[in-house]
């Protein structure tokens, strides 16, 4: 066997083709990187949320009154079972409901920056699972953010598709 370059074909390299401009996936870059860490942050109130309510049977409260002292209270725990702050606002719901429209909307934003990259649907998947495991958010939206860069510079010629 030769080394020669008759024995062997020149492979070209592969040209990459994107679903947008390159102003376009930056721009759901940067709409994915806010979500993503806004989701992120809303996932940790839920385990705080879920600690409360059932590690401590607690659901937590702001601006309530103690049932016992009578007292208003800027933010308290509210025994579920015993019923220990009346009236006020139940911030344990509220994180829940305002954490799963965020996790709507990131998944839109998921989806968009996935859509322009044209990336196999395994990617889609493991940046949905940003949203529904503490801390992943962050770890991976890193990662998305330095490849999308990346390929984006290595695909100069891609980007102008209008």
């Amino acid at each position: 066997m030769s080394n020669s370059p008759q024995g062997q074909k020149a492979q070209k390299p592969q040209k990459r083709r994107f679903g947008g401009t390159a102003q376009q996936i930056r721009s759901a870059l940067s709409f994915y990187k806010v979500l993503a860490y806004a989701t992120g942050v809303m996932l940790l109130l839920v385990v705080v949320e879920m600690i409360a309510k059932y590690g401590f049977g607690s659901d937590i409260i702001a601006g309530g009154t103690s049932a016992a002292t009578g007292e208003t209270m800027a933010l308290g725990f509210n025994n579920v079972a015993e019923q220990t702050i009346t009236g006020g606002f139940n911030l344990s719901t509220a994180v829940l409901i305002v954490h799963g429209w965020m996790y709507v909307v990131y998944l839109i934003a998921d989806f968009r920056l996935w859509s322009l990259m044209r990336w196999p649907f395994s990617k889609f998947i493991l940046i949905a699972l940003g949203g529904v495991i503490p801390f992943l958010s962050f770890i991976v939206e890193t990662r998305i953010h330095k490849q999308t860069e990346a390929e984006l510079a290595a695909h100069p010629e891609a980007a102008a598709r209008y």
